[in-house]
């Protein structure tokens, strides 16, 4: 029954995982339709604003936000202006451009990688030399993605610079939740992101001339879709993945969705997917994989670290509270410690220490 139930959770996680990499996929896929017809921030207005007063009706009405301080909000609102309005606005204003969606969509694939490098010395962190290789491998892979797609797409080379105002919206929104000790959850976490991101749309639509929506049906079929799948599903899914196979598959997760969002735009969208592309690609993989299969080494090892400093300030500590009076006293303490860590599955042992004292 227990192996019944163990493959059936496996399933269950494969399938979120899969879904999860589409949901999040179909952003970038219905970014690039819907933006034919219409502005992206007016795209973008109509896709939070709705979502922004439904969810502040469900904090209120099951009490989501009742614990969470002044500061938290305003650290949350902060990470939700780059995570979302920054973001969002760069993403749809580069694929409303004419960048490919797969091209696009690397700025999640190499998120981790880029984090990884910058993070760590703002935060005190060292730098190891397999993530140095990891962003090299990683640059190199970028440069064949967008060198491959120049000659294809209508964009500007100058639009192409969007897609790093998105990535150091990631970056400042990341190192901003890193240095914060936050403990709103999930769906507080979201009304405050939400919020904040259509109260600055609106600002900015309003301020452009681009806030009433066309009256097409399919302008709000596209934001219905955009709000449910890229948002809450892929939003929900991705914290729900966090809980369940850990940060570093998750990341792993976020590389699938550029290969897969360029195939998806190739078959939608009659993008074009050469040799070049797909070198780019392996580059880029090779990159997150070095990345992450360092921080998984680096996270193993510090637990034991850790424990073995814990044990040498324990045995400093015990050795002068005993004296200098008192030395072959600790010294047999010592080793009745050590015999007992080495041997303590040995009944004979056992006995006879607890005899000794």
């Amino acid at each position: 029954m227990s192996k019944q139930i163990g493959i059936l959770s496996g399933v269950v996680t494969v399938g979120a995982a899969a879904a999860f990499v589409v949901t999040w996929s179909s952003g970038f896929l219905i970014a690039a339709i819907a933006t034919v017809d219409a502005s992206p921030v007016t795209l973008l207005v109509w896709r939070f604003v709705p979502l922004a007063v439904i969810l502040l009706i469900i904090v209120v009405l099951t009490g989501a936000a009742r614990r969470i301080g002044a500061s938290d909000v305003r650290r949350q609102s902060l990470i939700g202006l780059f995570s979302q309005f920054g973001y969002c606005t760069a993403i749809y204003a580069a694929l409303a451009a004419g960048i490919a969606t797969g091209t696009v969509a690397l700025i999640d694939a190499v998120q981790p990688l880029v984090i990884a490098m910058l993070v760590g010395p703002l935060l005190g962190l060292r730098v190891r030399g397999a993530q140095w290789v990891g962003l090299a491998a990683g640059a190199v892979g970028v440069v064949f993605v967008v060198q491959s797609q120049l000659g294809g797409s209508d964009a500007h080379p100058l639009v192409y610079l969007l897609l790093v105002v998105a990535m150091g919206c990631l970056i400042a929104g990341t190192i901003i939740q890193r240095r914060s000790n936050l403990q709103t959850g999930v769906l507080a976490t979201l009304t405050i992101h939400a919020t904040v991101t259509a109260g600055a749309l609106v600002l900015l639509a309003a301020a452009t001339g681009t806030l009433l929506p066309p009256a097409s049906v399919s302008f709000w079929i596209a934001t219905a879709l955009a709000a449910a799948f890229p948002t809450l599903a892929a939003y929900g899914l991705y914290w729900w993945l966090l809980n369940r196979v850990g940060i570093t598959a998750l990341n792993a997760l976020l590389f699938l969705i550029a290969p897969f969002t360029a195939a998806a735009g190739a078959v939608l969208l009659g993008e074009s997917v050469t040799a070049i592309t797909l070198l780019g690609f392996l580059f880029c993989g090779v990159g997150v994989a070095t990345v992450l299969v360092s921080e998984a080494r680096a996270t193993r090892r510090r637990p034991a670290e850790s424990g073995c400093r814990r044990d040498a300030t324990a045995g400093s500590e015990a050795e002068h509270a005993l004296g200098d009076d008192d030395a072959r006293a600790g010294d047999r303490h010592h080793r009745a410690v050590d015999l007992e860590s080495d041997a303590a599955g040995t009944p004979e042992l056992r006995a006879l220490l607890d005899r000794d004292r």
